[in-house]
C-alpha cells in the first residue's frame, strides 16, 4: 500500500486527547465512551486496553496507528444494501470493549497497541488513500471502531467532505451521547446482535444487551442505514424462542425492513470445542425471521446459498445475486425493484 508497517514496542509519536471523558480528583479520570464508564488511574487503561490515563488527562493510543487496511467489498460485513459490490477501504484498529469466546480476529481485537504491528497514518492521509484507490465508502471493522472512537470520527467526518461514504461493523455496546455524534458522519451501521440473552452476553462477550438494544433504536431514529447480523452458535443462542423473540422485537422496533443477516459459526478462539453451525440451523433461523415478518432475511458464510441473493418482497423477483462476497448480477434500479417498483431500503 506504500506505508511502512512498524513493528511492536515503537514509542507512540501520535497521542491524541480522548472525546468523552470526566476529569476527576487525584488525577482519576473517567472514560465516557461505552457503558462499563472506566475509572482509570494515572498511568493506567481502561478496559478496551486504547485509551491511556496520563497525568489526569485520557489519551487514545491507537489514533493513528492502524493495523490493518485493505480494499474490499461491503458484503464482507456483511452490508448487502450498501451500494453492493463497490470498493470499500476498510481500517482497523487494535483491540475491543468486549471479550467474546469466539471471535474471529482475536489476534487483534484482543490485544494491545504496545503488542502489535501497526501503520502511522493521519485521517487525511486514510482519506487520500482511498481516494487513490478509487473506493466509494471507507469502513471501519475486523475490530471494535467504539474502542477506536476519536480515529473513527475524524476519518469520517473528512470522508464526508471529500464525497466519500462512511460505514461501521459495531457491536454497538457504546454510550447514546457519543454514538449520535459519530452517527451524524456515518452512512451505514452494521450492528451485531449477538444473542437476544443477556445471560450470554455477561458469559460469553462480558458485557449486557441492553445497551446494544438502545444502539439499534438510536440508529434508527438517526436515520442512518442499519444491517444486523446475527451469529448462530451451536447450544449457546440457537434456541428457537430466543431466536423468535429476537425477530420480533427487531420488527416491533425497527422495522420489517431492517435486513439480518444470520451468520454460520466456525470454531475459533476459546470455543473450538463447538461444531460449526448446521446449515439446517440457519434456515430454521431464517424462516422464523421470516415468519415475524421481516423481508430481508439472508444466511452468510455457506457459500453459494440462495438466501446469500436479495429478492423483491412484493414479486419475488431476484434483485441481487450473489456468490459468496461477489455481486453476480444487481437489478435494484433507482432505489427499487426493476420489475414491480417495489422501494428497496438501502443505499444504491
Amino acid at each position: 500500500m506504500g506505508y511502512q508497517l512498524y513493528p511492536n514496542g515503537r514509542e507512540n509519536t501520535i497521542l491524541k486527547e480522548a472525546m468523552f471523558y470526566r476529569r476527576l480528583k487525584n488525577n482519576l479520570v473517567q472514560c465516557e465512551i461505552c457503558p462499563r464508564k472506566c475509572t482509570i488511574p494515572d498511568g493506567g487503561k481502561g478496559f478496551c486496553r486504547n485509551k491511556e490515563n496520563r497525568g489526569g488527562l485520557l489519551y487514545s493510543t491507537v489514533y493513528g496507528r492502524p493495523c490493518t487496511i485493505n480494499i474490499t467489498k461491503p458484503e464482507n460485513a456483511p452490508l448487502f444494501h450498501f451500494l453492493p459490490g463497490h470498493n470499500r477501504l476498510a481500517i482497523a484498529c487494535v483491540s475491543c470493549n468486549l471479550r467474546c469466546k469466539y471471535c474471529q480476529n482475536w489476534y487483534i481485537s484482543q490485544t494491545n497497541i504496545e503488542e502489535s504491528e501497526y501503520y502511522e497514518l493521519t485521517p487525511e492521509e486514510v482519506v487520500e488513500h482511498a481516494l487513490r484507490k478509487g473506493a466509494k465508502s471507507i469502513s471501519f471493522t475486523y475490530t471494535e471502531p467504539i474502542a477506536s472512537y476519536e480515529y473513527v470520527y475524524e476519518i469520517s467526518k473528512l470522508a464526508r467532505e471529500n464525497q466519500l461514504l462512511t460505514s461501521i461493523v459495531s457491536n454497538g455496546f457504546i454510550n447514546p451521547t457519543p454514538f449520535r455524534k459519530l452517527l451524524r458522519v456515518l452512512d451505514a451501521v452494521n450492528i451485531d446482535l449477538k444473542s437476544f440473552s443477556d445471560e450470554f452476553y455477561r458469559e460469553v462477550s462480558s458485557a449486557g444487551i441492553d445497551p446494544v438494544l438502545k444502539s439499534l433504536r438510536i440508529v434508527k431514529e438517526e436515520g442512518v442505514h442499519l444491517e444486523i447480523v446475527n451469529l448462530i452458535i451451536p447450544t449457546l443462542n440457537d434456541n428457537r424462542i430466543m431466536i423468535s423473540k429476537m425477530c420480533r422485537w427487531i420488527a416491533k422496533n425497527l422495522g420489517e425492513d431492517v435486513p439480518l443477516h444470520f451468520t454460520r459459526f466456525f470454531p475459533s478462539y476459546r470455543l473450538n470445542h463447538l461444531p460449526p453451525t448446521p446449515v439446517s440451523t440457519l434456515e430454521m433461523a431464517a424462516r422464523i425471521a421470516q415468519y415475524e415478518g421481516l423481508k430481508y432475511v439472508y444466511i452468510g458464510n455457506v457459500l453459494g446459498h440462495r438466501s446469500n441473493n436479495t429478492y423483491c418482497p412484493d414479486c419475488g423477483k431476484l434483485l441481487v445475486q450473489r456468490s459468496h462476497f461477489s455481486v453476480i448480477e444487481n437489478n435494484v434500479v433507482n432505489g427499487k425493484c426493476y420489475l414491480c417498483g417495489c422501494k428497496i431500503p438501502g443505499i444504491w
